[in-house]
This record gives structure tokens, C-alpha cells and sequence, in this order.
């Protein structure tokens, strides 16, 4: 297996770090390879928020379902799908007035087609920056929760129209280099499809996440005194959590704050 392969196999989420600041050399390296990341058109259709102020990592801490990590981790990086830097250069630039005047091209506002885009590059770029933060031995770990509370959110990060939160990942050094402890992923037969989607059923399913299921029966963490199924475990857990059902309803909202500018 060469370095890349081994790198991208011992990946797995680090939510504690060492109280120690990533230096100035590795957090630079980190946002170079971030820069290289596949970006549509190569648009660059993302920007990146480094916080760095104590008070606001503790909000979004708190906007974050009340995740301490996130106020404790040296770096945190929120991922933007960003389409606001186009709409003012095409309009500051002087492409739209060309467009008009010419009858070349009426302006549009952006749509969901250009929030895709974005959020696509906003998501491609967070790996990148994951896997080059493991090669240099920092951990990560992302935080989908940044979703939620769209509106005090929007507020702390100062969001234009044109931008809404991707993703956030806070990373930091390893406290223990050799400890890994890889959490089980789903069957390559029941993710990787041919030609056309094949819907899974039930003996599929079972199938398809009993590795999960067996990881969480071995520690005592299915629902039901240990005796339901990984299905049980994440319909409570998550499918009709409280959480969910905010970051449904804020998702809506940032959607919403899109199409409506």
C-alpha cells in the first residue's frame, strides 16, 4: 500500500487534541493543498472562515448542539458555499451591464444548480484539507451541526446572501500518534452500484451494515437492553432526534435565504 492509500486508510475522526496551536508552517501547508482541491470551472465556489476568537468558537460551540470540542480545538475552519464573490464581480466587473447592453445575456440571480456547485466545492475542499492535515499527523473531525441555528449563525459569521455554512471541521495534533482505532464502514458490494441504482432491501441492509451493527452489539450501545438493530439505534439516535428536526428546519431556512435574495 503506498503512503496516499495508508494515509486515507488510518483516517478516522478525532474529536480530543493536544492543547497545543498548529504551527504557522503546517496550518499554511494545509491551506495550499486545500487550494488545489477539484473546484467546478475552477471558480474556487467556497471560502473558508478560520475562527480564531475565543468567545466565538464558544457560541458556535453552543449553536453547535452544545459541543465543548469545538471551543477546545486549536483550529476551526467553517467551509462556505459561496456564490456572493461571483455575483459581485460579475456586477462590480461590469459583466452584467456588458451583458445587457450588448443583448448578450439577461442577469439571473443564483439558483439551487449554482448551490450545488458550491457546496460541492465547499465539501471537496474540507477533504482535501482533512487528508492533508492526517499526512502531517493533525486529527480532524467534522462538525455537520454547523447546519443548525441558520439564523443566529448567519449573525456570528456575518453571512452575505450568496453564502451559507457547507460544512465546519476543527482539527488539531493527535494526542496519541499510535492509537488507532478504525470504526467499521458499510460492505464495497452494498455502496458500489453498476450502471444504474439498486435499491436495497431488507436482507441487503442487514447485510450491507452488519459490520456496524456488530461493532455497536459488542459495546452495548444498541437500543433495547443491546438486543435492536443498527436501524433501531440510528432511527432513535438520529432519524427523529430533536436535532434533526432543527437542522431540517434551519436548512430550510438557508435554502430559503438563497433563492429569496
Amino acid at each position: 500500500m503506498n503512503e496516499t492509500l495508508n494515509i486515507l486508510d488510518k483516517r478516522r475522526s478525532v474529536r480530543s487534541f493536544l492543547e497545543k496551536e498548529i504551527t504557522p508552517e503546517d496550518a499554511k501547508a494545509i491551506k495550499i493543498a486545500t487550494l488545489r482541491a477539484p473546484t467546478a470551472g475552477n471558480m474556487t465556489l467556497y471560502s473558508v472562515i478560520e475562527v480564531t476568537d475565543q468567545k466565538e468558537k464558544e457560541t458556535l460551540a453552543t449553536l453547535c448542539d452544545d459541543q465543548p470540542m469545538i471551543a477546545k480545538a486549536p483550529m476551526v475552519w467553517i467551509f462556505l458555499a459561496d456564490m456572493q464573490k461571483w455575483v459581485n464581480y460579475f456586477q462590480e466587473g461590469g459583466s452584467k451591464a456588458k451583458g445587457e447592453q450588448k443583448n448578450l445575456a439577461a442577469w439571473r440571480n443564483p439558483g439551487l444548480g449554482d448551490l450545488h456547485l458550491c457546496l460541492q466545492d465547499a465539501i471537496i475542499a474540507a477533504q482535501t484539507s482533512v487528508i492533508a492535515a492526517e499526512s502531517l499527523g493533525i486529527g480532524s473531525c467534522y462538525i455537520g451541526d454547523i447546519l443548525e441555528n441558520f439564523e443566529q449563525v448567519k449573525t456570528v459569521l456575518n453571512l452575505s446572501s450568496y453564502t451559507i455554512p457547507a460544512c465546519m471541521v476543527v482539527f488539531g495534533y493527535k494526542k496519541n500518534q499510535q492509537e488507532i482505532k478504525l470504526t467499521p464502514r458499510c460492505l464495497e458490494e452494498s455502496i458500489f452500484m453498476e450502471n444504474q441504482y439498486q435499491e436495497l432491501h431488507l436482507d441487503q441492509l442487514e447485510a450491507a451494515f452488519s459490520p456496524l451493527e456488530k461493532q455497536r452489539r459488542a459495546t452495548n450501545s444498541l437500543p433495547f437492553d443491546n438486543t435492536g438493530s443498527i436501524a433501531d439505534y440510528y432511527y432513535f439516535k438520529k432519524h427523529t432526534s430533536d436535532f434533526m428536526e432543527e437542522m431540517n428546519r434551519s436548512t430550510a431556512v438557508m435554502f430559503d435565504h438563497w433563492t429569496k435574495a
